[in-house]
């Protein structure tokens, strides 16, 4: 039998060296020495009556809590962490007014624990606290909508940046989730952790308000979370441990707020809270998955060069042959559809998901600029053009 530990390397003496400084003196001395739900409730105890920011003060609040060095807006659904994001929002000119039909648009204020699973009242003091909410794109943070937290290994869909939509993989749960990247994983997961510490008592009647929020919380003030996610979000906390966004974040909010995270001062309380410090063990699994196959395609290619770069691409697909995909007529945007997809220049690929089995497909690239009436398409010449087959 393989063993694998989750939890082990969760004391992590560096990052407990880099952050000490920016603790107040004595902040969790009233802490020290417990474990398990002792521990969490101590902490409850720390951290609960925060100064409340009213839920219009967030879009001010974002620009000290979410900003990049750059100054740009630090959106954990489209940032790609050590990479070129597929997009920036500028603080205040990309604030959303609407909701919008398509990635990229503007950024609005996402409740990473949904809205629904604690009640609509935007008196209770959760629906504004900074600790979960965060600027994202308003269009992924729509197509997220109130689905929990899991892993997708078949999406539906895809944002830009690759965070993806499906049925969950993670055992215990085969429903819908949205999957983050990886790089912001630890920092959702520690936020979580969070929120079963700082509303321990009001999570409690939470459960049976929403079908999804019934799904990861227990009714309990201690675990809080039901098994499997509560396995995921350890899992998730030791393999992307906490970064210098989340260190200048929990400070910013320390700011505003007047309480901290925790689990991101001190990583190790997870593991004594959650797992009283011994490493969690899963036996190995009985059998390999079933029909292992690929109804997806991925697309990929180098940005248009020259004198006059694209705005974006529209990727346009035929199961019939190339010459059943009609070049796309300048002043008409085409939104992302069965046989569409649009891509923003600089992203370099696409993923093309739900497709039918053993079938070849056909693909025309076409760039564009503009947008609306002025939309113009570029047709002439050589469009290039792929064709790709699934899998049984």
């Amino acid at each position: 039998m393989k063993i694998r530990s989750i939890l082990a390397i969760l004391i992590w003496i560096l990052v407990l060296t880099d952050t000490s400084a920016q603790i107040p003196n004595g902040y969790y001395n009233s802490a020290a020495g417990l474990s398990g739900s002792q521990l969490k409730t101590a902490l409850h105890r720390i951290i609960r009556n925060h100064q409340v920011i009213s839920y219009t003060g967030l879009w001010t609040a974002f620009y000290t809590t979410d900003d990049k060095s750059s100054g740009k807006v630090w959106d954990v659904y489209s940032d790609i962490p050590d990479g070129t994001p597929p997009y920036e929002f500028d603080f205040g000119t990309n604030q959303c007014s609407t909701t919008p039909g398509l990635e990229g648009i503007c950024y609005n204020r996402e409740h990473t624990f949904p809205q629904s699973y604690f009640g609509s009242s935007s008196s209770d003091t959760i629906y504004s606290d900074l600790f979960h909410l965060y600027p994202c794109d308003s269009y992924v943070n729509t197509r997220r909508s109130n689905y929990p937290f899991g892993e997708v290994n078949s999406p539906t869909w895809t944002s830009q940046n690759g965070s993806k939509l499906g049925p969950c993989v993670t055992t215990g749960y085969g429903g819908t989730v949205f999957e983050p990247l990886d790089g912001f994983k630890g920092d959702l997961a520690r936020n979580y952790f969070y929120l079963a510490t700082r509303y321990e008592h009001e999570m409690t009647g939470w459960a049976p308000l929403n079908s999804y929020g019934d799904i990861i919380m227990n009714g309990t003030p201690y675990p809080c979370y039901e098994t499997w996610f509560l396995d995921m979000l350890l899992q998730w906390h030791a393999a992307d441990p906490v970064s210098q966004k989340e260190i200048d974040r929990n400070n910013a909010v320390y700011s505003l707020q007047g309480n901290r995270n925790p689990f991101i001062d001190h990583p190790e309380y997870v593991a004594i809270v959650w797992a009283g410090s011994s490493p969690v063990v899963f036996p190995e699994p009985t059998n390999y998955p079933a029909s292992f196959s690929a109804h997806n395609i991925h697309l990929q290619w180098v940005d248009a060069s020259g004198a006059i770069l694209p705005q974006g691409y529209l990727v346009r697909m035929s199961s019939t042959g190339f010459a059943a995909i009609p070049d796309p007529v300048d002043g008409t945007e085409y939104p992302d559809s069965s046989t569409d997809k649009n891509v923003v220049y600089g992203v370099q690929n696409a993923w093309i998901t739900n497709l039918n089995a053993n079938t070849t497909y056909y693909f025309k690239l076409f760039s564009y600029n503009g947008s609306g009436a002025a939309r113009v398409y570029k047709t002439d010449g050589s469009v290039p053009q792929l064709m790709q087959a699934t899998t049984p």
